[in-house]
């Protein structure tokens, strides 16, 4: 798969080189119009002159955002290398070196302990790879970048909103180079809308135990994670189904329906124990991005839990590798 990877990305990038992406104007002058922007947006010129005056184009952020692993690992890989058997050791050993707060976190926000650790196992390894990029030069470059110049922007002013009212210190921002943060990886507007100081110390330490959990847990639950119900369930295809179920966007699962209204086309369905009733979207993950895929495997029945995560994080694939991640250590506890 490395072998793969480095053909891929020497193949990629001599299509499409770093200089492919250079926009209209430099990044200096990008950064002068920015500033004008801030301040219209509740950023001092003082605070904006002290935070940014280091910030700089990082060529490898861009790197990084156009050859992301979910654009080119089939599933199997990418759940088995985010699932293995020593991260499913790992997060049981964090759990019971902080047993009681994540037994008290899940009690009060009503979200699985096994949730909150294949979260945070598959974003940081259990807090043990949080990145070490500029998220402040992360979010600029992506900024200034065509590509999702909006959305990068935007958290780009939230976090130099946060810093102005003094809710992060800019001098610990280094995270992933997409300008993620902590335990969790929460974009700036995460930290914006949930996360929380849970040991009223404060201060909101996403890099710490107790804030970090309690943060993912109102997170995921106050965007309406309903506790012990079904993720997905992987599926064998009939021929026959009509392409329409099929999804392989992460943007939107479409045409869902009752389980008893796709069963047809479902190999074997009564080996699943499936509730006639649910509601299910259909996905084929590998179709679009790995060649010479089949269509219809692997395929999967996902359900209402698994939208969530997906506004979590926009990937079919770290979807299903968080929930299996879920389950495994579900098995062991």
């Amino acid at each position: 798969m490395k072998k793969i990877y480095k053909l891929l990305l020497v193949f990629f990038l001599t299509i499409y080189p770093i200089a492919c992406f250079a926009q209209d104007e430099s990044f200096d002058l990008w950064l002068s119009s920015f500033k004008i922007h801030a301040l219209k947006n509740n950023i001092s010129e003082e605070t904006f002159d002290l935070v940014m005056s280091k910030v700089k184009f990082i060529p490898k952020v861009i790197e990084y955002d156009r050859f992301q692993p979910e654009f080119y690992e089939d599933t199997k890989t990418y759940i088995k290398k985010r699932s293995s058997n020593k991260k499913v050791k790992e997060g049981i050993k964090l759990y019971k070196a902080n047993k009681i707060l994540i037994d008290e976190i899940e009690e009060k926000f009503f979200v699985e302990k096994e949730l909150l650790l294949a979260l945070m196992g598959i974003e940081t390894n259990f807090g043990k790879y949080l990145g070490k990029m500029d998220i402040l030069s992360s979010l600029a470059t992506l900024s200034y970048d065509k590509r999702r110049r909006d959305f990068f922007t935007s958290e780009l002013i939230t976090i130099l909103q946060l810093i102005e009212v003094g809710t992060i210190d800019y001098k610990i921002l280094y995270g992933s180079w997409a300008g993620a943060f902590g335990n969790f990886q929460f974009m700036p507007s995460t930290i914006k809308n949930y996360a929380i100081d849970y040991d009223k110390n404060n201060a909101i330490e996403l890099k710490k135990t107790n804030d970090s959990f309690a943060s993912a847990a109102n997170y995921i639950g106050k965007i309406g994670w309903k506790k012990n119900q079904p993720c997905f369930k992987k599926v064998e295809l009939s021929k026959k189904i009509p392409k329409k179920f099929l999804n392989t966007s992460a943007k939107k699962i479409k045409n869902k329906i009752k389980v008893k209204k796709i069963k047809k086309y479902l190999i074997n369905p009564e080996i699943l124990k499936l509730n006639d009733d649910d509601i299910v979207g259909i996905i084929t993950p590998d179709k679009d991005i790995i060649p010479e895929a089949e269509n219809l495997s692997p395929a999967y029945l996902t359900y209402y839990n698994y939208e969530l995560i997906l506004k979590w994080n926009r990937s079919l694939r770290f979807a299903l590798a968080v929930c299996t991640l879920k389950e495994k250590i579900s098995n062991e506890l």
